[in-house]
């Protein structure tokens, strides 16, 4: 498996991107938060800094002008995923040089440019991704790009930390501009994509003809509403974690960021791989089924371990199993929205599917807070096994009934 990243170029080149797109995340949240922390600002403000993701969830009202213009070099795709590159790393050398105590509020917009940035970085990536994957490529694609930016984020949100403890937060941030200053090489090694995939002739097209296009599709409320609920019970599980495993079952800072960053990020890893190698052997369908009952199953993990108390064991057997399945879940689910995209508008219809996808994690925190408090844990678990339920009996309604551009979710 691992010498087909290697020789196809295409898979390879997703997999090198998906460092760049996973990186600037953590540079503009949980990074910038523990720098805001450190030098003394207080909590309301840095509580307000939360807002600076917005870019990640409104990217679809800009996507088509990267559907619809070229930039002058290196093409539609890759052309503006150098543009996105090289912004990132000015803005982050500038941020580097910035102190907290004197410029928030200068350092909260300068954050929210970058977020802009890297959320345009995304739709640049996730189009080029899309565009360039065959069909029978998408699973390892999107495992490839998943085990990247994982990787990506661990460095710029946890080894970040240890490279601000020994050598300050201005080396820091540098550090991490001159490593998204590498990716551009990645960019510019990275294939063309087929001269046959024409841009919209004008901007309105790009705007009116993705959409139009999008919502025209058999059964498109179904397909809608299975893409937010696809992942709703995983998101409710994960949702108050921190939370979850530090209060509610009292175990230390440090043991709870070992387990849930380390144990965490390599079961997600192995599980994107194992789901995009069954990709190549599973129909689209089967594949989606099969990992959404085990992302169900795999939270009641986390009620047991409410019911069983303080249990290093368990904890990581079920931090495990959970991150697991849901790399598999996730790979097949990216490779169902590449399959449902038009490659003559890929940026804007991948970002209004993406976003879709985002609104469940993204707004559902006040709610799990309630249900948490109310129900206490265990319920709360049990709830996030139910809900994952709802994703799995519209994708029965989409069966044999709705054709992903030339081919069948079957």
């Amino acid at each position: 498996m691992f010498s087909h990243y290697i020789k196809d170029r295409s898979i390879l080149a997703v997999l090198l991107l998906g460092f760049s797109s996973g990186l600037p995340l953590a540079l503009t949240g949980s990074t910038l938060q523990a720098w805001l922390t450190q030098a003394g600002v207080s909590v309301v403000a840095i509580g307000a800094f939360s807002l600076v993701g917005v870019p990640y969830v409104w990217k679809v009202l800009w996507a088509p002008v990267l559907d619809r213009f070229i930039p002058p070099l290196w093409g539609r795709r890759r052309g503006w995923i150098l543009i996105t590159q090289l912004g990132l790393c000015i803005a982050l050398f500038i941020l580097a040089q910035m102190n907290p105590q004197a410029q928030p509020a200068l350092i909260g917009v300068l954050a929210l440019v970058i977020a802009f940035i890297s959320a345009s970085q995304d739709i640049a990536i996730d189009a080029y991704r899309t565009d360039i994957l065959l069909p029978d490529e998408r699973g390892l694609g999107a495992a490839a790009y998943i085990f990247s930016y994982r990787i990506a984020m661990l460095i710029s949100g946890g080894l970040a930390l240890v490279f601000a403890d020994h050598f300050g937060w201005r080396i820091t941030y540098e550090i991490m501009a001159i490593l998204l200053g590498f990716s551009i090489l990645s960019t510019y090694f990275a294939p063309e994509i087929s001269d046959s995939i024409q841009a919209p002739k004008t901007f309105l097209d790009a705007v009116i003809k993705p959409l139009a296009n999008l919502f025209k599709r058999d059964r498109v409320i179904v397909i809608m509403l299975f893409i937010l609920f696809y992942k709703f019970g995983d998101a409710l599980a994960l949702a108050l974690m921190s939370n979850f495993l530090l209060k509610g079952i009292g175990f230390s800072l440090t043991t709870v960021g070992v387990a849930h960053k380390t144990f965490g990020l390599f079961a997600t890893i192995i599980g994107a791989f194992v789901g995009g190698a069954l990709l190549t052997r599973l129909s689209l369908f089967r594949a989606l089924l099969l990992f959404g009952v085990l992302q169900a199953f795999s939270n009641l993990m986390f009620m047991f371990l409410a019911l069983a108390g303080k249990s290093y064991s368990l904890m990581v057997t079920s931090i495990f199993i959970e991150a697991f399945c849901s790399g598999m879940g996730t790979a097949a689910f990216v490779a169902f929205l590449m399959a449902l995209c038009d490659h003559h508008y890929t940026a804007t219809q991948f970002a209004c599917l993406s976003g879709i996808a985002a609104m469940g994690r993204v707004f559902i925190g006040p709610v799990a807070g309630l249900m948490a408090l109310h129900l206490g844990w265990v319920s709360y678990f049990g709830w996030s096994f139910i809900l994952s339920f709802p994703g799995i009996f519209l994708l029965f309604a989409l069966r044999n009934r709705v054709r992903l551009n030339a081919e069948k979710i079957v």
